[in-house]
């Protein structure tokens, strides 16, 4: 196909690009920055990539550079390999997770979305393993990023951090993870930690917009996991802009805990790894009147010759560290279940 062939040109030359697929959909999209500086974010209208904490807030515009989009073609899914980790991280997770839940019984927060880096000693072919990724996951948000100064992501996201069209806007409260069957039934727990999600997001907007909505709690499918998920939505108010709803959802309780302040300082001091990109956002900002915004889950860094794959998963008083290092694991095959090796 065309625009592979577009990708492989890009990163060879060095070009800053994005290369995206929204949930359901089959159209790719092409957002290609005409030069290799690093735009920072300051509210241009644009395709965002931001950190989940410190980090460069980048944005390719989409005034000024090259935007394509077309149909995607029918193609198989290549033949992928599950790379083994470079060390075990069984021990060190499951005392991490240890620690939250101590946290949690003294009192210093109530939820904490702790998280691991699994480092594959393994090259990969980019855009193969990309168009598995975009064949295997369609209900997700699929996309391809590079920036010579950011690095290589990629991921397949099932939560939505906000959709604005206009004044109104829709956002998601999703929590709780278990293997996918047709079958599913939620722990005290998982619904707990779903709960938590809602009422956050609800205490952030119920009294600066109109008309709030809360769906209750349905299963939703996210490759072979389910999870919990609840909409939102409202329209905002002259007082309340776009710029404010993003500032009050990021980083939701889904990706740090609760309370925010307090949960975020806890990982950044205990999870002994930057997690750049990874549970930030990214997305169109403002393209025709809308903001269409995705946190960055399920996602992986090329880094050299190491791939760095991120996953988390919620902690609350009943948290067992053994279960949720297994919940990591099955959040990781979202990647590993793609990647295709780069013969040497």
């Amino acid at each position: 196909m065309k625009v592979f062939e577009e990708i492989k040109q890009l990163i060879a030359n060095k070009n800053p690009f994005v290369c995206y697929v929204k949930p359901n959909e089959t159209i790719w999209n092409l957002l290609v920055q005409e030069t290799d500086e690093i735009v920072t974010f300051s509210n241009q209208a644009g395709f965002v990539f931001m950190p989940f904490n410190d980090g460069i807030k980048i944005v390719i515009l989409f005034e000024g550079n090259l935007f394509l989009k077309g149909n995607l073609e029918n193609f198989e899914k290549k033949s992928a390999e599950k790379f083994t980790s470079e060390r075990n991280q069984k021990e060190s997770f499951e005392s991490l997770v240890t620690k939250g839940v101590s946290a949690i019984h003294q009192g210093e927060f109530d939820k904490v979305v702790l998280s691991r880096k699994i480092v594959l000693e393994q090259k990969i072919v980019i855009v193969e393993t990309f168009q598995n990724l975009i064949v295997s996951y369609d209900n997700a948000f699929r996309y391809l990023f590079y920036h010579p100064e950011i690095g290589l992501w990629m991921g397949a996201t099932p939560e939505q951090l906000v959709k604005i069209n206009a004044n109104h806007f829709e956002t998601v409260a999703l929590a709780g993870t278990q293997l996918y069957s047709e079958n599913v039934l939620w722990e005290t727990k998982e619904i707990e930690e779903q709960q938590f999600v809602t009422d956050y997001i609800v205490s952030k907007v119920t009294n600066k917009v109109n008309q709030l909505t809360v769906s209750e709690p349905k299963t939703v499918k996210a490759a072979d996991l389910a999870h919990l998920k609840s909409i939102i939505a409202a329209n905002l108010t002259s007082e309340f802009n776009v710029n404010d709803l993003i500032n009050a959802l990021h980083p939701t309780p889904a990706v740090c805990g609760l309370p925010k302040e307090r949960t975020i300082d806890f990982i950044l001091k205990n999870e002994d790894y930057n997690r750049k990109y990874y549970a930030g956002f990214l997305g169109e900002y403002k393209k025709d009147n809308e903001t269409d915004l995705f946190v960055n889950l399920r996602c992986l860094e090329v880094d050299k010759n190491t791939l760095n794959i991120y996953v988390g998963c919620g902690i609350t008083k009943d948290s067992n560290p053994e279960k949720e290092f297994i919940e990591t694991e099955n959040k990781s095959m979202t990647m590993r279940n793609v990647l295709v090796s780069k013969l040497k």
